[in-house]
């Protein structure tokens, strides 16, 4: 425990045993000293909190996780949207987005994979409890209980495990005034002046408007729907007020401000924190002519086609005039084509088998399900490990091509020198070395079928626009020949990069990246799925069975090299286990992290001499030669930290002229 937590517990302590002052003013207009204030009141006489006793952060387990997910399944999908464009504009600021339920449990979470673990141990991780009786004061938990969007900041948490965090959230309301979810952005560390989060609180306060209408539009799309707005130049792009009326004209559901302003009209005033605490069923059922001075049968005539000076609508108490227009509600679908639809995203059986239930996951196989047999080309973007490979082959045994040939090619693994051979062939003695009976390249063999290129990322550019060629006009040429053959493949390409970083330096080549990507999936990676349990008894196959222990070690582990290491993990243990029991000490040594604690310490690299002059390089290979020199020519551990692999090092590294001191030592030159 360091001086500033000391002081934070003393100050908690001498605020919650001094006698409480009188708070007459509602909690939304409170100052937020005293709003934190009451928070720690709370969380000491209410709660049963102790100040001085520091906790480490609550994640459940998985299988609790799922039971919460599920239950906000269908919000928190409308949400997700808006918690991703949110954090576009937050993550370079080093803040997570998480969407927490009505009691806390983080949902979803969108944060920085290269501090996943710091993310963890504070607690802003998928999966983390943030109720005010069980975190003590917080953006979450007090947000839960007052009702109203407000940043807790460093030394406003009443945890002094929490004091270096800043977390500003807002809490999210369904169109009948119940409280939903909780929309929060955290970062590790920040300024110390509070006032550094006032853009921070307004972002949250946006997006969660933002995430209740689309909820409120997605949930009224069969009933009447009135936007409103003071301005007629933006009643059609951004109303202020929503409401759902069913086909009699009374009201079936309102967002927030809609609610406060039609509560005022008709003389029930609420207070703004109130919401969440006392669901407004005074406004459901209201007719649409009480509240407005116009009858239900005059709605066609503020319908979106009219111009918007032109739909002005009093209210019938104050006279006060907004903007109308109007939505109809969206057609039924009759039954016929409901099945069309439904059969529209039946999931093969080979798509179907690669996922246990996680949700994320689901939607991606359900649109591969619509593209199995198109002939666009597929990109498919994931972490290393986190099976690009599988779900490219599910995809071909589910499509029509299923008869032809699978023809994988890990653009990283093969020399550069030969990459060319490989991929497009060769005639004899077409080049040094060739041999005199010629080969067929991989893309002829493809013929038919489908060209699974794994870590299209590193394709040399110089052979970028050769590739296009086969893309854009169905032929390849072989080296050494003057005549093209035609083909017919399905090309998927996969790669853990990010093309759209790649272009921008120059390293990949805009018009492949667009005939690549005629469709985009992003398969999660293993520690965010929810279907873990699963996994691992598909892997087991019944063989074996995992102890209670075992299985939540697991689910502990956070699982970097994704299904590839899980897949590892279980060979092991299944291998070396008794009984047919899988118990913790059947796991890898260092699983989960207790063998690298131990493990003794490495000795000094070995000096190194270069002996060219480095400031003749460009400034990427000045750059290069920094990480190369700060690892002590390291190279697994170079890839390894700037996200390449090591074929992709070693031809960087050629271009450049860099050769490693090391290897100079060991050929004797």
């Amino acid at each position: 425990m360091d001086m500033r937590q000391r002081e934070h517990i003393e100050a908690v302590v001498a605020a919650t045993t001094r006698a409480e002052p009188a708070m007459s003013a509602p909690a939304p207009l409170r100052t937020h000293e005293s709003i934190i204030e009451s928070s720690w009141r709370r969380c000491v006489h209410q709660y049963g909190l102790d100040p001085s006793r520091m906790q480490e952060a609550r994640i459940l387990t998985q299988t609790r996780l799922r039971e919460h997910q599920q239950r906000i399944d269908d919000f928190a999908r409308i949400a997700r949207h808006g918690l991703e464009t949110l954090y576009e504009h937050v993550a370079g600021m080093g803040y997570v987005v998480l969407l927490t339920d009505a009691s806390g449990v983080t949902v979803d979470y969108l944060g920085d994979a290269n501090t996943d673990s710091a993310l963890r141990r504070a607690g802003l991780y998928l999966g983390a409890q943030w109720s005010e009786a069980g975190a003590g004061t917080c953006a979450v938990g007090t947000a839960l209980t007052t009702g109203q969007a407000l940043t807790v900041h460093q030394v406003d948490h009443f945890d002094a495990t929490h004091i270096p965090l800043t977390c500003t959230a807002a809490p999210l309301f369904d169109s009948r005034g119940a409280l939903a979810a909780i929309l929060d952005i955290s970062a590790l560390t920040s300024p110390q002046a509070r006032d550094s989060q006032n853009l921070a609180l307004q972002l949250v306060r946006i997006y969660a408007g933002h995430i209740e209408n689309a909820n409120f539009l997605r949930t009224h799309r069969q009933d009447w729907i009135l936007k409103l707005n003071t301005s007629p130049e933006f009643v059609d792009v951004d109303p202020e007020y929503l409401i759902a009326l069913d086909a009699s004209g009374r009201i079936v559901g309102h967002n927030r401000r809609a609610h406060a302003m039609l509560a005022a009209e008709i003389g029930r005033p609420i207070a703004p924190g109130a919401f969440a605490s006392e669901p407004v069923a005074s406004l459901i059922g209201v007719p649409f002519d009480t509240l407005f001075d116009a009858r239900i049968e005059e709605l066609g005539r503020f319908v979106y086609s009219r111009p918007s000076e032109l739909r002005a609508v009093p209210l019938a108490k104050s006279g006060a005039l907004l903007y109308l227009s109007v939505m109809p509600p969206a057609p039924c679908v009759t039954p016929a084509t409901s099945a069309v639809s439904s059969r529209s995203v039946e999931v093969p059986a080979a798509l179907a088998a690669l996922s246990g239930g996680d949700a994320t996951l689901r939607r991606q196989l359900e649109r591969a399900a619509k593209l199995v047999d198109s002939p666009i080309n597929l990109l498919v973007n994931g972490e290393t490990g986190s099976g690009k490979e599988f779900f490219a082959k599910a995809l071909h045994r589910a499509s029509a091509r299923r008869a032809g040939p699978f023809v994988a090619v890990n653009c990283a693994a093969i020399p550069e020198t030969l990459i060319e051979s490989e991929l497009f062939g060769h005639l004899p003695n077409s080049f040094s070395g060739a041999g005199a009976k010629g080969k067929r390249g991989l893309i002829q063999e493809a013929d038919g079928g489908t060209l699974f290129l794994d870590e299209i990322g590193d394709m040399p550019r110089e052979l970028q626009s050769r590739l296009l060629r086969v893309l854009a006009e169905g032929e390849v040429l072989a080296i050494g020949a003057s005549r093209p053959v035609s083909v017919d493949v399905r090309v998927i390409s996969a790669t853990h990069h990010s093309l759209d970083a790649l272009m921008q330096d120059g390293r990949f080549r805009e018009d492949l990246y667009y005939r690549l990507n005629g469709a985009r999936f992003t398969l999660p990676p293993l520690r965010e799925r929810t279907d873990l349990d699963w996994l691992v008894d598909k892997f087991l196959e019944g063989a074996v069975t995992l102890s209670p222990a075992a299985r939540e070690r697991l689910h502990r582990h956070e699982w970097p090299g994704n299904l590839r290491e899980l897949c590892n993990v279980l060979r092991y243990a299944r291998a070396v286990c008794s009984n047919g029991l899988i118990d913790v000490d059947d796991l890898p040594e260092g699983f989960g992290g207790a063998a690298i604690a131990a493990a003794p310490v490495e000795p000094p690299p070995p000096r190194v001499i270069e002996d060219f002059d480095p400031h003749r390089l460009p400034p990427e290979g000045m750059l290069l030669m920094q990480y190369l020199r700060a690892a002590s020519w390291n190279l697994s551990a170079v890839a390894r930290q700037i996200g390449v692999s090591r074929m992709t090092l070693y031809r960087r590294m050629a271009r450049y002229g860099i050769r490693s001191p090391n290897q100079r030592d060991a050929n004797g030159r």
